[in-house]
């Protein structure tokens, strides 16, 4: 039997002395609740990770599409590549040029030359050639017409004229979605209006300037002009709101549903690696989709309607944002799992572990030999190696989060910058200087 003083592992009355039985069952049962225990950690994880999962690309989309919707700026950056484009710039030219000589009346011009020639007695001749001159003139009309297109299109004035009718563009349908009071136009109800109370006061101005001094009481009681009413307006508005909503709070959802499953998980380190690798999947998923989906868009397309080449240029102009948040996440995830797993206990991590050691001792200890200490800094960096590099790994990961939109160069950038600043600290804890082994207690006590 044992003595309830002498053990620890289960509740005793006092005095009441516990058998070898009963201790056992105490430990039987104490491992069944360890087992339940871990059971329910595990599922509860595994449903963490799966909703992670699953809503990993649907941020990334969100993220997009808020991106292009509520930001004019990063929309005109997205749209600004296709004025520059040989292949847009050609279907512009094409039809520009098609525009401005369907305009033009070949043969009006040709017939009134043939009744102007033959009213003023010229040759049979000269007037059946004058009646031949339409398709050549129309020929030398696009030519003159596609030449002056093309300098203009292919021009910076063209980039520039884009641009500003994007971002013009843009400003005032995201006006009208997000109900703002202060645009020219702007919505009230199911109704667009259009604010012309600029207009209103340059007119005055301009009309008092010139004389007519009664023009300064024009009332300013009604500056605005409806454009049209529809009742899909108010659908628009709700959706932006529901966008809104989405792409600002939806990663930081997903982000925090994968810090609860490495939270919850019985091996944190697994469960990291298990994460990354997972987002990692959905992000590779995503780029294999936009792939599938660009042919998809490709082959809808009638080539008559949009050159293939055109259409190419136009989808992928588009989606290059998207497909770089992609590639971005996919690199992170990559980097996170490899993290964790140099931090498991293979012997190929151990080996690397080893190998970083050494080469950071090697150089702290060339320091010191050089006459190069780091004193009490190098102990505590020494004392406080765990700290130091989670606090490094942290400020990288928190500078990855302020990034705006970062890329696969910003993530290769902080992850030199982390890598250069462990290093840096290795290599003083291991310059610090000796310890006095007079100080030792096995010392004294020889």
């Amino acid at each position: 039997m044992i003595p309830a003083s002498a053990s620890a592992s289960g509740p005793s009355d006092s005095g009441h002395v516990v058998t070898a039985a009963e201790h056992a069952e105490y430990q039987r049962l104490r491992r069944a609740a360890t087992v339940r225990h871990r059971r329910a950690r595990r599922a509860g994880a595994t449903v963490l990770l799966v909703l992670t999962l699953l809503l990993a690309p649907l941020a990334l989309v969100a993220t997009w599409v808020h991106d292009q919707v509520s930001d004019t700026d990063r929309y005109v950056r997205t749209v600004a590549p296709l004025a520059s484009d040989p292949h847009v710039q050609q279907v512009v030219i094409d039809r520009l040029t098609d525009r401005v000589v369907a305009q033009v009346d070949v043969e009006a011009i040709t017939a009134a030359l043939t009744r102007t020639l033959a009213g003023n007695g010229a040759p049979p001749r000269v007037v059946d050639g004058a009646r031949s001159l339409t398709a050549p003139l129309r020929s030398a009309v696009r030519t003159v017409v596609h030449r002056n297109v093309s300098r203009v299109v292919t021009g910076e004035a063209f980039q520039q004229a884009w641009e500003g009718a994007n971002r013009r563009a843009h400003a005032t349908v995201l006006t009208m979605l997000t109900g703002d009071r202060d645009g020219a136009v702007r919505a009230e109800g199911d109704t667009v209006l259009l604010d012309i109370g600029v207009v209103v006061d340059q007119v005055r101005q301009r009309l008092v300037d010139a004389g007519f001094d009664k023009a300064a009481a024009i009332p300013d009681s009604d500056r605005t002009v409806p454009l049209f009413r529809t009742a899909q307006l108010g659908r628009a508005q709700d959706a932006m709101r529901l966008l809104d909503i989405a792409g600002t709070w939806l990663p930081v959802l997903t982000l925090t549903l994968g810090a609860l499953a490495v939270w919850a998980a019985p091996g944190h380190r697994v469960m990291v690696m298990i994460t990354a690798l997972g987002v990692g999947l959905t992000a590779v998923v995503l780029l294999v989709a936009l792939v599938v989906l660009r042919r998809v868009y490709l082959d809808s397309v009638p080539p008559a309607t949009l050159p293939p080449d055109a259409a190419a240029a136009i989808f992928d102009t588009f989606v290059r944002f998207l497909r770089a948040s992609a590639r971005t996440l996919l690199v992170v995830c990559l980097l996170t799992a490899l993290a964790a797993w140099l931090y498991g206990p293979g012997r190929a991590a151990r080996g690397a572990r080893t190998l970083a050691l050494r080469g950071t001792s090697a150089a702290g200890h060339a320091l010191r030999r050089a006459g190069v200490t780091t004193g009490l800094t190098g102990h505590w960096l020494s004392a406080h190696r765990r700290w130091t590099t989670g606090v490094t790994i942290g400020a990288g990961a928190f500078a990855l989060v302020l990034w705006n939109h970062p890329t696969v160069g910003a993530v290769t950038l902080v992850l030199l910058l982390i890598l250069v600043v462990l290093a840096i600290t290795a290599v003083l804890a291991a310059a610090q200087p000796a310890r006095d082994t007079t100080d030792r207690p096995e010392h004294a006590a020889a």
